[in-house]
């Protein structure tokens, strides 16, 4: 099995098409990426910008280059002696506009007769023999907006096939309409009637049964003719979570590979292990990233920042574990209702429970869950905590969820045992946590929004050096090949805002002050926003992103008040809420005070925001596993929660200044680049550790922690990877305020090492203040290798 050393991840697009990509190639070798790691690819819905919505899994989509275009790239890469990694969606098929979808086009046509039949997770009963599609919009009358034309039913835009033998010209169109295989109802009615498996809350991704071995054959008739034809080398699994089976899935994906390199996106909760039996390399990273961030977190600071986020809720303290109950149980109640349902109408008719007390204790188990999902008989543990919660805090449910318990299968040993139920639940687990929890919670607790990333839990609000070594290097041992994250299409900031908003746990007090000020300010000029969580979280996420544009704020911080649901949302919103928003986020651009303030702020914070980029990026970059990085985020790249994340990048800028730094004119008085809003100090760190892992790889093969003496130690992680030395500043604003360092030492491994960064030798026992007097980091190499 190939394997990479690290991933360039590229978001490809009608306008970053395969092609474009395939003349990146150089710069992304010069860079020292050693494989090229793509997004979707197969032909997706038009206008999509992401190709998660895949149409057809029959071919590459034509508008991000086709065919042509992945031999252009792959040709390139191979050419270079890079990979190629891609990633695929198994778990769900795009079907917003059903003429572009086969599957799907068969599938309402021809209803249960269609060869595509049993494809989707279609619950034909549920809808009367019918596929319940929630399009309608609210009007009284919509069915008389119904048209047939040119042999289809139209509803505005949206265009639907007639089943053979159900019209006829001058055929009243509610007739032809009350004929077909699928049923229009109105779009609020989806989340307690849908009938069909979907991604979480969109009904327009169609949840797919992978798991018939013909439409796995069939929906990866494409993806085995790029292994076949060598032009993929591995690929990057989305949402496995969704499968029935995921382990029989990767099973099956290895057979059809050959054993290529696979990783999943799966979410971990901390402390949860990946199933050792999957046949993958590991997870996409963001278990790493939330360990990475919390490093870099001053757990001093956890008091200021828990007082103020009470104070903003009018003295209540947030219980994390409560909120988040309350969420995911809105979820199991309102927007993924009908998967509830879906469950309650899978319970056994001998099971003695009524629908009513059945569905309210799924919701209520589901609610409870601990992690994104089992998978049984691994993972019991889970679902055993989840009815003893369940069972604690619903007492009156007790003998409905013990009932459950065992239909869920809690005392299964063989996955033979599972029943209906059991595997149902199991695929409507995560999509309750995602949504209650990523989704929803993470926007309503603000109190340092650094640790409100996928996968890791923000009541955690930090971890000791030695905390880290430790998973550090247990992931050396158990998955060295594990892939490592900072910034993905789908964090909800990118590393580099992160690493500013971080430094917000060594300044606790100022930023209370800051949001205090920003308030009072804006109510006295006759804004009161109403919702103090919501403007400690979007103040946090200008500071983060700084400079950034009011636009882009306003555009955030609506997302962001809707995905929280508490004062506004997405389906039936607030419009005075959010006009008070928008013109508070206008007073914080346009008022000298306001402006002054939270301005002022975010210069005091900039340059530990940058030691702690360079920190968080040279430790992913050199840890065990393979690091990836983000298109772009070789600068600082301040982005926000997607779209804002997807924007297009200046690849020809990132080239340019690369060339500048393998060939420095200017700088510093040592010819490197100082530290500053150029980026060129990470453009720097980020080349030299991919080049140094890619060209020397016999110095990654271990992980020994090292320790810093002296008084102000503490400020100092670093660890050797065999002959590779990472040195990086922990808690600069603080190391600042004490002076920084002073006579704090760092031996090194047996050797003579060279810091790759600024070319300086170094031998024995050496002082941090020198070692780290150009750059918050180094990174050194044994010269002898």
């Amino acid at each position: 099995m190939r394997t990479p050393i690290s991933t360039y991840r590229l978001q490809i697009t009608s306008d970053l098409t395969l092609d474009r990509s395939a003349g990146l190639v150089d710069y992304l070798h010069d860079l020292g990426a050693d494989w090229v790691y793509l997004s979707p690819i197969l032909r997706a819905v038009d206008g999509s910008d992401h190709g998660y919505d895949v149409a057809s899994p029959a071919e590459v989509d034509p508008v991000r280059g086709g065919p042509a275009g992945l031999r252009a790239l792959a040709d390139a890469a191979h050419a270079r002696g890079m990979g190629v990694l891609v990633d695929i969606v198994p778990n769900h098929q795009g079907v917003a506009v059903p003429e572009q979808n086969p599957w799907w086009w068969s599938l309402l046509a021809q209803g249960q007769d269609s060869p595509y039949a049993d494809a989707f997770d279609v619950e034909w009963e549920a809808g009367g023999g019918k596929v319940l599609i929630p399009v309608l919009g609210d009007g009284a009358d919509e069915l008389d907006r119904l048209r047939v034309e040119d042999g289809t039913l139209r509803y505005y835009d949206n265009v639907y096939p007639l089943a053979e033998g159900t019209w006829a010209a001058g055929d009243d169109p509610r007739e032809v309409h009350a004929r077909q295989h699928y049923e229009l109802i109105n779009w609020r009615r989806g989340d307690a009637e849908l009938n069909y498996r979907r991604f979480f809350t969109v009904a327009t991704l169609a949840g797919v049964r992978v798991e018939d071995p013909q439409v796995f054959d069939e929906s990866h008739a494409e993806i085995k003719r790029w292994i076949d034809e060598g032009l993929v080398d591995g690929l990057r699994i989305d949402h496995p979570d969704g499968l029935r089976d995921p382990r029989q899935y990767l099973e099956r994906l290895k057979e059809l590979t050959g054993g290529a390199y696979v990783v999943v996106e799966k979410i971990l909760e901390p402390g949860e292990r990946l199933p050792r039996d999957w046949a993958t390399a590991g997870t996409t990273g963001y278990d790493a990233l939330g360990v990475l961030d919390r490093l870099l977190t001053d757990p001093a600071g956890e008091y200021a920042l828990t007082s103020l986020d009470a104070r903003l809720r009018g003295g209540e303290p947030v219980h994390w574990e409560e909120m988040i109950h309350g969420t995911k149980r809105a979820m199991a109640d309102n927007a993924l209702h009908a998967e509830v349902l879906r469950l309650a109408r899978a319970v056994p008719a001998d099971a003695g429970l009524g629908h009513d007390e059945a569905v309210d204790a799924l919701a209520e188990i589901l609610a409870n869950f601990p992690v994104y999902r089992s998978y049984l008989p691994e993972g019991a543990e889970h679902l055993r905590a989840a009815l003893d919660a369940a069972g604690g805090r619903r007492p009156d449910l007790a003998g409905p969820i013990g009932t459950l318990g065992e239909l869920l299968g809690v005392g299964a040993t063989d996955d033979a045992e599972l029943g209906e139920l059991a595997r149902r639940f199991q695929q409507t687990s995560g999509m309750v946590m995602a949504k209650g929890v990523e989704d929803t919670a993470f926007y309503r607790f603000p109190r340092l929004t650094s640790l409100t990333e996928v996968g890791g839990d923000p009541s955690h609000f930090a971890v000791t050096p030695g905390e880290a070594h430790a998973e550090l290097g247990r992931r050396a041992a158990e998955e060295p090949l594990a892939m490592t994250a900072l910034s993905t299409h789908d964090t909800k900031r990118s590393e580099a805002v992160r690493a500013r908003i971080t430094v917000l746990s060594e300044a606790g007090e100022q930023w209370a002050g800051v949001v205090g000020t920003a308030k009072r300010l804006a109510e006295e000029a006759g804004v009161r926003v109403g919702d103090g969580p919501l403007v400690n979280l979007v103040l946090q996420a200008v500071v983060g992103a700084w400079p950034i544009s009011q636009e882009r704020t306003v555009d955030y911080a609506l997302k962001a008040a809707r995905e929280a649901g508490s004062s506004t949302a997405w389906v039936d919103g607030d419009a005075d809420f959010e006009d008070r928003l928008v013109r508070f986020i206008d007073l914080v651009f346009h008022d000298p005070e306001i402006r002054a303030v939270v301005e002022g702020f975010a210069q005091h914070v900039t340059e530990a925001g940058w030691s702690n980029g360079l920190a968080a990026k040279l430790v992913q970059l050199t840890m065990p596993g393979v690091p990836d990085v983000y298109q772009g985020s070789e600068l600082w790249a301040e982005s926000l929660v997607d779209p804002d994340n997807r924007r297009p990048v200046d690849f020809e800028a990132r080239a340019a200044m690369l060339a500048r730094l393998d060939t420095p004119v200017g700088g510093t008085a040592e010819g490197i680049p100082a530290v500053g809003p150029d980026a060129a100090a990470k453009l720097l760190v980020t080349s030299r550790a991919l080049r140094l892992r890619r060209d020397h790889p016999e110095l990654f093969d271990g992980y020994t922690a090292l320790e810093a003496s002296g008084p102000r130690a503490g400020h100092v992680f670093a660890f050797d990877r065999g002959g590779a030395v990472t040195v990086v500043t922990r808690l600069p604003l603080g190391l600042a305020a004490r002076g920084g360092f002073t006579d704090e030492t760092l031996e090194l491994p047996g050797g003579d090492f060279e810091d790759v960064l600024t070319r300086r030798p170094h031998t024995g026992t050496v002082a941090l203040s020198a070692l780290l007097s150009d750059y918050p980091v180094a990174l050194l190499r044994r010269k002898d290798s």
